[in-house]
């Protein structure tokens, strides 16, 4: 029997040598596998950090940007500061100079203060004087009327009533019914007894019955009321002088102006002109009124008067005055006529009257 011939390269080494390979290829796999798993682990860690960095340098960027503005508005306020105190070194260097200054004006102001005192205490006794002397029996007695206030008052007023030939000049325009331009034009629009008895019409009603009643006997006198017009409150005498005698023609004048309605505008060339037929001519003019006139001569052609063209006309009448005779005025002051008190009072002054504004409960 012949030998069976050894073959090296079986079926059982070939199978050994399959498997061993499969297990060397399995084991590379195995290892390649968790490479990879901590490579993509390691990956998203360094991602991880990455991304914290970039937040980081973003947050840095915005926060060095807000820095740097912060910085730039602290060197604005700096400069702003910076000139703020130099104007307050400026003004307290200004305030020392001026300082120094009322320091060494002190003095003599010292002294004007004390003869300011002197000159005050001398009028006090003045006018205490004159006080004692103004209503003395002998003047009471030869009164023909009397006005009676509100209790035993006194009324300083600081008029001159005196003379020898008086004129009285009232205002009856239509302003004459408020002192407020709104309750002028409402009370215009009222009845004729509810325009008679309007608080600043009863108060110039007033007035002059206090008026007259400083008037004595053997007293020259005319009373005129005027508005776009001239006229005697006593019929038909216009342009001679009355005598005081009994007081008839005083209370008929001051109850004719109780019945007189205010209205229509006011001129002073009216109330001026009444004054020229009258020989001789007056020494002691009274001038109630409320206000700068608001026509001139001659009545005007259009609705409304500006301030400019009111105190023209002021002007204008007041140069027609008789010259040397001193004008007393009364002025019931009203809204919206700012220059009507300081226009009286230099007629006043350049006339050598005297001017007053009397309070509503006034006399």
């Amino acid at each position: 029997m012949a030998r069976k011939k050894l073959n090296v390269f079986s079926l059982s080494f070939l199978d050994a040598m399959t498997c061993g390979f499969g297990a060397v290829i399995l084991f590379f796999m195995i290892v390649n596998a968790n490479v990879d798993l901590r490579s993509e682990v390691l990956l998203n860690d360094r991602a991880s950090e990455v991304n914290r960095m970039e937040l980081r340098v973003t947050t840095g960027k915005k926060n060095l940007l807000q820095t740097k503005q912060d910085l730039s508005e602290l060197i604005e306020e700096w400069a702003i500061l910076r000139g703020v105190k130099d104007e307050i070194v400026s003004e307290v260097n200004l305030t020392q100079e001026e300082f120094g200054k009322l320091s060494s004006e002190n003095s003599a102001q010292e002294e004007l203060i004390k003869d300011l005192n002197i000159e005050l205490s001398t009028l006090e006794e003045e006018s205490k004087r004159l006080s004692a002397e103004s209503i003395t029996p002998e003047v009471a007695g030869n009164r023909i009327r009397s006005f009676n206030g509100d209790g035993n008052r006194q009324y300083l007023t600081g008029l001159r009533m005196g003379g020898e030939r008086i004129v009285i000049l009232v205002d009856a325009s239509t302003s004459m019914l408020d002192r407020t331009i709104v309750n002028i034009l409402r009370r215009r629009n009222m009845s004729r007894d509810q325009q008679l008895i309007a608080p600043k019409w009863q108060q110039v009603v007033q007035t002059l019955d206090w008026l007259t009643t400083q008037i004595t006997p053997g007293t020259q006198f005319q009373i005129f009321a005027f508005n776009d017009k001239g006229w005697s409150l006593i019929e038909d005498t216009e342009s001679e002088w009355l005598t005081v005698t009994d007081g008839s023609k005083l209370e008929e004048a001051v109850s004719v102006l109780s019945s007189t309605v205010p209205e229509g505008p006011t001129s002073l060339h009216a109330a001026f002109s009444m004054l020229r037929p009258l020989e001789p001519k007056p020494d002691n003019i009274y001038l109630l009124v409320d206000g700068l006139p608001t026509m001139g001569e001659i009545l005007p052609n259009r609705a409304g008067v500006t301030g400019k063209e009111r105190q023209n006309h002021f002007n204008r009448a007041a140069r027609t005055l008789p010259f040397n005779v001193p004008v007393n005025v009364i002025l019931y002051a009203m809204e919206g006529d700012p220059q009507a008190a300081p226009a009286y009072w230099w007629m006043a002054l350049n006339t050598g009257g005297s001017m007053m504004a009397p309070s509503e409960d006034w006399p």
